[in-house]
């Protein structure tokens, strides 16, 4: 690892204020991390002068990379003109009609400030319009920090229990046990299985959440049979059925959800549509979305928030949104393609039991030679973990290559077939350094 004295220095100072040294761990490394000092485009440049290219951006966040110039004019006008009122916002109405013009399912909308508060507001509203208590999501999948959200997030073989009837595993230590009566957990894309665990408690669910391609299930797309089974379900049952597209929704321009039949309830949305800023929404139907409304004589969601579509996030967001129109967005998810074809290309040639699963301008790489069809078979034992750790600081430190913690990839439409190149050849060369302990991982 390179001499990192200015980087270590400040992190000694973190550490004497900020519990950890860090306020979220995803940028947490051993032994310190290290700080950005600028970014542009694809890049960043840390605070000892190393320039990586960026395939995270921000956990999926930047859809147009950093410092986007349209973006950062439209900013730079709005800040002159304040940043956040006890005012509603033109700019505001604006964004929504365009995110409402762009998505069939969307006929209302209310922004929030992030992901996390999106799910969060569209679970509430799921209660307030069933008059239920109960969710159910899939084992394995993340929707944010919302206590009922959390839950089996992190299951593993030791609490898990029989796949037909997964155990509800809350993930921070403390949390009511409460919390986890009232979450279901299904496994993703298995209709038997789900609809069975559903119909035992079919009149105390509001909602089914689904992320249409879970990243931390396995990055795989939920199939269109299972999508509509769960669809036809909440239809016989009073339930309501929910997308989290906080992540997915760069996956076409109307979101993953433009890949079926059927539509959502409602939809929660977060990262991209922020433009580098924080934000979350909730949209749907104007029925279900009625419980926000204050004209209603029986308001059932009161709902607000202090900085809830600030000026600052819908310029940036409306922005962003416009120039990620139908052409950018075939463009970037055909660059992903090619990514995807150039990385199978690299494992065939280093010989390695690897596999790959996406969609849109997302991949995932797995350490097994079949792709995983369930969060049990992309489930990673303790030495896969840390193997998946030595290849992401192979990419760091030797390629000079950012990717997000679960060896994943998001791009941006500032990429080009270079960066591309760049990140095959790279991989390939982890794939050949670490091929022996891949082959090792597969034999266990």
């Amino acid at each position: 690892m390179p001499n990192k004295k200015n980087s270590e220095k400040i992190y000694k100072k973190a550490r004497q204020v900020i519990v950890g040294g860090v306020s979220r761990n995803t940028v947490f490394r051993k032994p310190y991390p290290d700080y950005a000092n600028a970014a542009s485009g694809c890049f960043i440049t840390d605070i000892e002068g190393t320039v990586r290219t960026d395939f995270a951006n921000n956990m999926a966040a930047l859809i147009h990379g950093h410092s986007f110039p349209p973006i950062v004019d439209a900013v730079i006008e709005q800040l002159k003109k304040g940043t956040a009122y006890t005012l509603a916002s033109e700019i505001e109405v604006a964004f929504a009609s365009h995110l409402i013009d762009r998505v069939e399912s969307f006929e209302r909308i209310r922004f929030v400030n992030s992901g996390t508060e999106a799910v969060m507001a569209m679970i509430k509203a799921s209660r307030a319009y069933t008059g239920r208590a109960k969710i159910a999501k899939a084992e394995g999948s993340y929707h944010g920090t919302y206590d009922f959200a959390e839950v089996s997030q992190t299951a593993n073989p030791s609490n898990w229990g029989d796949v037909d009837n997964p155990s509800s595993v809350p993930l921070a230590h403390g949390t009511p046990l409460s919390v986890s009566k009232d979450v279901i957990i299904y496994p993703y894309n298995d209709i038997e299985r789900t609809l069975a665990i559903l119909d035992k408690q079919n009149e105390q669910i509001a909602c089914v959440i689904v992320d249409p391609v879970p990243h931390r299930v396995g990055l795989m797309r939920g199939n269109q049979e299972f999508v509509e089974a769960l669809h036809n379900w909440t239809r016989k049952n009073g339930a309501l059925l929910v997308f989290d597209e906080v992540v997915t929704f760069r996956v076409n321009h109307g979101g993953a959800q433009e890949n079926y039949r059927v539509k959502p309830d409602l939809t929660s949305l977060g990262k991209i549509i922020g433009g580098g800023f924080p934000v979350g929404a909730v949209a749907g139907s104007a029925e279900v979305m009625k419980v926000f409304d204050p004209h209603e004589k029986n308001l059932l969601l009161p709902h607000s928030g202090t900085f809830s579509a600030n000026p600052i996030t819908m310029t940036a967001g409306y922005t962003a949104m416009q120039y990620f129109d139908e052409k950018a967005v075939l463009r970037l998810n055909a660059l992903a393609d090619k990514a995807i074809q150039q990385i199978r290309e690299a494992i065939k040639i280093a010989d390695v039991p690897v596999s790959v699963t996406g969609a849109g301008s997302m991949f995932r790489m797995h350490l097994r030679p079949d792709p995983p069809t369930t969060y049990r078979e992309a489930y990673l034992s303790q030495e896969g973990k840390m193997l998946i750790n030595e290849l992401l600081d192979y990419m760091y430190y030797q390629e000079n290559t950012l990717m997000i913690n679960t060896f994943s990839c998001m791009l941006s439409t500032v990429m080009t077939q270079a960066e591309i190149d760049k990140l095959a050849e790279g991989i390939q060369r982890a794939f050949v350094a670490l091929k022996p302990k891949i082959e090792k991982l597969n034999n266990l």
